[in-house]
C-alpha cells in the first residue's frame, strides 16, 4: 500500500508553482514543453497501473495538480479542513488538465465535474463526501491512522486478489458495457480460483 499525504505543510499540494515554471515552460521550445507535459501528466496513469492501492491522506488545499494527485488516488482519506480547486482555469490555462477531465466525471459525476473544471471553484470536504469524492472525512489527527487501518485491512487479503481487483475496477471504468465488465471479472475470479488451488 501507498500512503500520500502533505505532510507538515499548510495543504496537501497547492499546485505547481507557476512564478517558477511557467518562465521556465515558456523559454522551451514547443516540443521540450510537451514532453514535459507529458512527463508530469504521465504521473497519474502510473499511480492507476501500479498493483498497490494508494490512499491519499488530504488536508488544507490540493490544488491543480494538488488536485490531480487526489483524484488519481484510489481512495482519499480527507480532513475536515480539505478543500479543492481545479485551479488551471484560473491561471488562464484549459480547466482539464493533469487527467482531471478523466478523473472527475468518473468520480462525481459530469454535472458537477463540468462546474468544477469549468470554475475552478472550491469544492470543501463536506462536499467532496456527499458526492462521493472522499472515501472518509474524519479529524486531522485521525487521518493517518484512519489510512493505515485500512491499508492493514487490504494488507490482510490475498495480494493477487487487490492487484485484480483494482486492475479491474481500472479497466472497467472505461469498459464497454456489461459484457465486458463480466469478462473481466470472470477471469479474475477463475485465475484467482486456479491460483488458490495451486496452494
Amino acid at each position: 500500500m501507498i500512503i500520500l499525504d502533505g505532510g507538515d505543510a499548510k495543504g496537501f499540494c497547492a499546485g505547481l508553482d507557476t512564478k517558477v515554471y511557467a518562465p521556465q515552460i515558456f523559454k522551451m521550445t514547443p516540443v521540450q514543453a510537451y514532453n514535459a507535459q507529458v512527463r508530469m501528466s504521465r504521473l497519474f496513469l502510473g499511480m492507476r497501473q501500479i498493483p498497490q492501492p494508494v490512499i491519499a491522506c488530504i488536508h488544507g488545499a490540493a490544488a491543480g495538480i494538488g488536485f490531480s494527485l487526489a483524484m488519481a488516488a484510489d481512495l482519499r482519506i480527507l480532513a475536515e479542513n480539505a478543500r479543492f480547486s481545479a485551479a488551471y482555469i484560473n491561471i488562464g490555462l484549459g480547466g482539464a488538465d493533469m487527467a482531471s477531465s478523466y478523473f472527475l466525471p468518473r468520480l462525481i459525476g459530469a454535472g458537477r465535474a463540468y462546474e468544477y473544471l469549468l470554475t475552478g471553484n472550491w469544492m470543501d470536504a463536506t462536499d467532496a463526501l456527499n458526492l462521493g469524492f472522499a472515501s472518509r472525512v474524519v479529524a486531522m489527527d485521525e487521518m493517518i491512522q484512519t489510512a493505515e487501518d485500512l491499508a492493514k485491512t487490504m494488507v490482510e487479503k490475498n495480494p493477487m486478489g487487490i492487484r485484480m481487483t483494482k486492475e479491474a475496477i481500472n479497466c472497467n471504468l472505461d469498459c464497454a458495457g456489461l459484457e465486458a465488465a463480466l469478462n473481466m471479472e470472470d477471469r479474475n475470479q477463475i485465475m484467482m480460483s486456479y491460483t488458490y488451488r495451486m496452494k
